[in-house]
């Protein structure tokens, strides 16, 4: 019923959208012929719906350091991205707004608007590996907080992200680097074509062993193509095709009580087996059409192959003496979907308005498994399915300005999934079967007013949510959308004008009905009840004197259940700071801070992890050497620069090591790495 009625609704508004599209292209003159036009670039500011949306440039993406594409997220205003096993290779944990989105579970990422998530995986909901990316293919990242915008649906609870890259290049590169550790990375990045049809090819490959006794092993392989032309002079289409594959040895999340009574040291491992494969090749098809009415059609298509093996252990010999807990989780699926629309500038009433209607649909055809091994070596089945998972989303989208001064931007969204999950394992101990549907309506307003003295001020509401996983929705009957209301009031401003230091504070509140958590380590579901997260954040970024720049912000959350327990893993205060100084000669230095605080453990906060500050140096220097045809540039990153002792993925849990008798609840974590140098040269042709 309640599917049916979110699709009732969105047919609604949908034929209203088209009705009022209709009167907007009759004001103008029907007999006027289309005209091929060349195309017009036109640039200026973007307007923002809230406060606390972002765009984060490429040339601060290009002063991080190198290795993990996620270290790019925490120039956003209170994310921070942590390795979650002790290598990397695995997603990352990431943190927002009070949510430890484990791997992405309330946080929505998406490349030239493909969605990245994945729902219903082996090891999380939502789960979200960045590593296909090349950053420097980055040319900017849009950033959504909260639930205010209809074109973003599952997982945008906290907020959604998402990763322009570039048409071209003017520059081409070869890099070479090494570092630490054996650690090297190369990169090759062109465009063949910069005129009328533009073309970008990249390829990175990368290799490192970290600091663990048990060598990373880490071997990470990217390619990316990409096609941009104009079939006409008012239209652009893009095709983007990426591969990416790796493998590697992970160390694990270590028990504290090991490491201080010296069983191992700081980067040893309990279970050294832990690791994995992975493997994602995408390609994504934008296209837009302009009409000389100030209208534009928009269709995307995509299509990704992905498989996962991970190899973990976290309980150690806890629930298996002789074998160890080992657990082994396989994915493989096909995923595909897109989205159309069509978006018309005109006057309603008088009033300038962009209406936009738009649909979007996406379908996972996966298979999941869930088992026991020993070193790597496959020793039992838990679960095994096969699931069909898909969604249809219409949305429609609202923007009128009835004074100078006064914006209004709202829409609807109707979701509506079916899950569709068959067990493939007679004999397994779990054995999730069956089909069912749901639907949700999500609402959206913002209200925008100014600008007043290079200041705006913004007021929010929306509603989110995420979807849950497949198989407890059918085996466990848990609710299969968990719907999150966001209210967001913020400030911009730029008091010492519009090249001047730019000024956020934004205070925000979210409000989550339940606390759905899929533990794909289990194959369970825990359903943690509602949940209320408040929260301040302030920021700052730009151009402070002549050549130093600073980028900096502080957010402070308070999140909580309903009966006032702390919810394990929430961040309270978070902080990253950046001073960025353009020497003479060509010498870029950025000195980077990134701080996570104490945050609980667990419910009756007894048991807490610690805060840390993490410090990083980046130095680029173009080299004043004569070359018949390019440039020559030198470059240097210094990781944890004052070499602290930090922890990065934290938890409390039970777990056994081979010579205790009973389990023992203890702090599990996986080490911060030690100071890192890196670097390498540069030649742009």
């Amino acid at each position: 019923m309640m599917a049916k009625r979110a699709f009732y609704w969105a047919a609604v508004l949908f034929v209203m959208m088209c009705l009022l599209m209709g009167e907007v292209a009759r004001a103008h003159d029907p007999d006027l012929p289309e005209l091929d036009l060349p195309e017009v670039s036109v640039t200026g500011e973007r307007p923002v719906a809230a406060s606390s949306q972002q765009f984060i440039p490429d040339k601060e993406i290009l002063l991080q350091p190198q290795g993990r594409p996620s270290q790019v997220l925490r120039l956003i205003p209170g994310f921070i991205a942590v390795e979650h096993s002790g290598g990397a290779g695995k997603a990352d944990q990431y943190f927002l707004r009070g949510f430890d989105a484990d791997h992405g579970t309330d946080v929505a990422f998406f490349t030239d608007g493909m969605p990245i998530n994945l729902r219903t995986h082996a090891h999380g909901q939502g789960y979200t590996d960045l590593n296909f990316m090349i950053p420097e293919t980055i040319e900017g990242v849009d950033v959504y907080k909260g639930a205010y915008l209809p074109e973003y649906g599952d997982f945008a609870t906290a907020g959604a992200v998402n990763f322009r890259t570039r048409q071209v290049v003017q520059e081409g590169v070869v890099q070479v680097s090494g570092g630490q550790f054996d650690t090297q990375r190369h990169l090759l990045m062109f465009s063949p074509t910069k005129e009328k049809v533009r073309t970008l090819f990249a390829a990175e490959g990368y290799y490192t062993n970290g600091p663990f006794q048990n060598d990373n092993r880490y071997l990470r392989t990217n390619l990316m193509g990409k096609m941009t032309t104009n079939l006409s002079g008012r239209d652009e289409l893009s095709l983007t095709a990426t591969f990416h594959k790796s493998q590697w040895n992970g160390s694990g999340e270590i028990p504290l009580r090991a490491l201080t009574d010296g069983t191992i040291g700081r980067f040893g491992a309990i279970d050294p087996s832990e690791g994995g494969n992975t493997l994602r090749s995408t390609a994504n098809m934008n296209y837009h059409y302009d009409t000389t009415s100030g209208g534009q059609f928009f269709a995307n298509a995509y299509g990704q192959y992905y498989r996962l093996d991970l190899f973990t252990n976290f309980t150690f010999f806890l629930n298996d003496p002789v074998n160890g807990d080992g657990i082994q989780q396989s994915d493989r699926r096909v995923m595909y979907g897109g989205d159309l629309g069509y978006k018309q500038q005109g006057h309603v009433l008088g009033l300038p308005s962009i209406g936009t209607v738009g649909f979007q649909t996406r379908v996972d055809n996966i298979h999941a498994r869930l088992g026991t091994h020993r070193t790597r070596v496959p020793i039992g089945t838990t679960a095994d399915s096969d699931i069909l998972e898909a969604s249809y989303a219409p949305f429609v989208k609202a923007e009128v300005q009835p004074t100078s001064w006064m914006r209004l931007v709202g829409g609807l969204r109707a979701e509506t999934f079916t899950f569709d999950v068959r067990n493939r394992c007679a004999a397994c101990a779990d054995q999730p079967a069956g089909r069912t549907s749901s639907g949700v309506v999500l609402p959206k307003m913002n209200l925008i007013l100014g600008p007043w003295a290079n200041t705006e001020i913004f007021a929010n509401y929306g509603e989110g949510y995420h979807s849950n996983d497949a198989r407890s929705v059918v085996l466990q009957g848990a609710s299969s959308l968990a719907r999150a209301k966001n209210y967001e009031v913020g400030i911009r401003s730029k008091p010492w004008g519009p090249e001047g230091v730019e000024l956020i504070a934004t205070v925000w509140a979210l409000d989550l009905k339940q606390e759905l958590v899929f533990v794909g380590d289990e194959g369970t579901t825990e359903i943690r009840g509602a949940s209320r997260r408040r929260g301040v954040e302030v920021s700052a970024r730009g151009q402070v004197w002549g050549p130093l720049s600073f980028n900096g912000s502080v957010t402070y959350t308070k999140a909580e259940f309903r009966n006032g327990d702390a919810i394990p893993l929430a961040p309270e205060v978070t902080a990253y700071g950046a001073l960025l100084l353009k020497w003479p000669e060509g010498l870029t230095s950025q000195l980077q801070a990134t701080y996570l605080g104490v945050r609980p453990l667990n419910e009756d906060r007894s048991i807490k992890a610690p805060s840390w500050i993490d410090v990083d140096l980046s130095e680029r220097y173009q080299l004043p050497i004569k070359l018949s045809h390019g440039r020559m540039e030198a470059f240097l990153f210094v990781q944890n620069l004052f070499n602290t002792k930090w922890e990065q993925a934290t938890f409390a849990f039970a777990s056994r090591l081979r010579n205790e008798p009973a389990s023992v609840t203890d702090i599990h974590f996986v080490p911060g790495n030690p100071r890192t140098f890196m670097g390498g040269v540069a030649w742009y042709f």
